[in-house]
């Protein structure tokens, strides 16, 4: 039986937190009735609920559908962030998987079992489907024997009684239990004690294969584990150890290097003003916002960079609430297992990581980019698109039309050559200047139309007023009769990574009007793309498609 909740426990939070759980183990989406049913809260409760987490833009609500948002990930990116490892050690294991050509993973131990921070897959036919945040069992997992390579007696007997008691163990895909797995885990955990290293032969699922070792800090104490994930068409156990542990140990021992460097210290953060944020979305919604609901999920960002541990203060401090009200949401979170205290002082946990990171740490930039352009096209009445380079062609891969008897036709996938679209110029003029300078002296620049720019070096000062002004309108010169406008969507390091536009017939609005009436509704909504790429890309990788 779980234990019950502490007197002074927000209860509304309690509940809110149920709610994303649901839609996290859902994969990201459910319907609210199945809601209601899932967690046994009122309809009243849940639609107070969902309309509170769709304010915070943690959830999209769609008819009758909740949905999980990009935005959400910003809890998990808070333990990440103070966690540390993703950003210092995540570059090596990236390199790793990259003179491998294996898959990567960094997992910390969790109560139920090791959660995964950091994963570098490789793409091929048959892929691993592991995510940053998933759960998985200790006792199937290479990097669980490495982790049980440091577990007292004491630990032994309480994950037993864990297994006992719970019906479920933190929503980890465990295997059977009983004296035999016991005894086998600890002959695993033995093994791996002496060697310095663990192996999973198809213990996690039949064909697949990994390698794991310990990462330790200054102290010696196991930070995280690092694993190299194959598959038995690739590799046996026996032979993926011999192919990877001399690389792997070089690795590790570069990440113990990089752990012992210092860290920086982290700033004293500025007041978010979420107290006034949610006063007024209270006045403003009245009783279908759930203020404590709000605030509690939001002491969860007072952490991050170089601010691991907090004391009660600190955490007032940098979300604007009251220590009392700041006290209580921590005390609520610490029950629920998402924050730990230790001499005054509070820190998150892995489970946070299971507040949607799971269900969208792999969401691809059309899925980000497509509610917001059903909004711009909502507002604009004309067609929008989002489109990367491939090749010297740009490929459209996300597309919301607009219903008119005559409208630009497009479907995902269609291809046209960069340097007569406005997105292929807005994404060319994005490139550093050699690259950019290379691609135009290899490109056959054909006249699409009357008015294609084919003259290279007008083309090369064409790109370089895109790249200053920051946006292309492109006249006709990709088809008769079509004008198009388009801006740049970045990354968080500032690279351009796809562009996005409006298209329209020549007769619905002139050039002027497209710059006037278009061009500030375009670069308002790429920002709103750029927003979530910026939270779900901070420690995860955004598949373009």
């Amino acid at each position: 039986m779980p234990a019950a909740p502490p007197a002074e426990a927000v209860a509304p939070l309690m509940r809110g937190i149920a709610v994303l759980r649901e839609l996290t183990d859902a994969g990201g989406r459910m319907d609210l009735s199945d809601l209601v049913r899932a967690t046994g809260l009122a309809r009243s409760t849940v639609d107070r609920i969902a309309a509170t987490l769709a304010r915070m833009g943690y959830v999209r609500l769609q008819g009758h559908e909740a949905r999980l948002a990009p935005r959400l990930m910003e809890l998990g990116n808070a333990y990440l962030a103070s966690l540390g490892l993703p950003g210092r050690l995540g570059p090596l294991a990236e390199r790793l998987a990259e003179e491998l050509d294996e898959s990567v993973s960094l997992a910390v131990p969790d109560r139920d079992g090791i959660r995964f921070v950091h994963q570098t897959t490789r793409r091929r036919a048959m892929s691993l489907t592991f995510r940053i945040g998933d759960l998985l069992p200790y006792e199937r997992t290479a990097a669980g024997a490495v982790f049980a390579t440091t577990w007292t007696d004491e630990e032994w007997a309480a994950r037993r009684g864990r297994d006992a008691s719970a019906g479920d163990t933190g929503r980890a895909a465990h295997g059977a239990h009983g004296a035999h797995a016991d005894d086998a885990f600890r002959q695993r955990t033995a093994r791996a004690r002496e060697a310095g290293w663990a192996v999973d032969d198809q213990l996690m699922e039949p064909g697949l294969v990994a390698v794991a070792m310990p990462v330790r800090d200054p102290q010696g104490a196991v930070v995280c584990a690092v694993s190299v994930v194959s598959h038995t068409s690739r590799h046996t156990a026996r032979s993926l150890g011999e192919a990877v542990l001399p690389r792997l140990r070089e690795t590790v021992a570069a990440m113990e290097a990089e752990q012992a460097r210092p860290r920086p210290a982290g700033e004293r953060p500025v007041p978010s003003g979420l107290a006034h944020w949610t006063t007024a979305s209270k006045r403003e919604l009245g009783a279908g916002f759930v203020e404590s609901l709000a605030r509690g999920l939001t002491v969860v960002t007072a952490f991050g960079e170089g601010r691991a541990e907090l004391p009660l203060t600190s955490v007032a401090e940098a979300t604007g609430l009251a220590r009392a009200t700041a006290r209580r949401a921590l005390i609520t979170l610490e029950h629920l297992g998402y924050v730990t205290s230790r001499e005054r002082l509070f820190r998150l946990t892995p489970g946070v990581l299971s507040l949607g990171c799971p269900a969208l740490s792999r969401t691809p930039l059309p899925d980000i980019a497509v509610p917001h352009m059903a909004e711009l096209v909502g507002r604009v009445h004309d067609s929008a698109s989002l489109a990367v380079l491939d090749g010297d062609d740009i490929r459209y891969t996300a597309r919301v039309a607009t219903e008119r008897i005559m409208s630009v036709n497009i479907t995902i996938g269609t291809r046209f050559p960069a340097y007569a679209a406005s997105m292929g110029r807005v994404l060319l003029a994005g490139l550093p200047a050699e690259e950019r300078e290379d691609r135009i002296g290899r490109t056959e620049l054909r006249p699409l139309t009357r008015r294609t720019v084919i003259d290279p070096a007008h083309l090369a000062a064409l790109l370089d007023g895109v790249r200053d002004d920051g946006f292309a309108l492109v006249d006709e010169e990709l088809e008769e009769g079509l004008r198009s406008l388009a801006v740049p969507v970045r990354d968080h390091t500032g690279r351009t990574v796809a562009a996005l536009n409006v298209a329209m017939h020549t007769t619905r609005r002139t050039a002027d009007e497209c710059l006037a009436q278009l061009l500030p509704q375009l670069r308002a909504t790429a920002a709103h793309i750029e927003s979530d790429l910026h939270v779900a890309g901070r420690f995860a990788r955004v598949p373009e498609v």
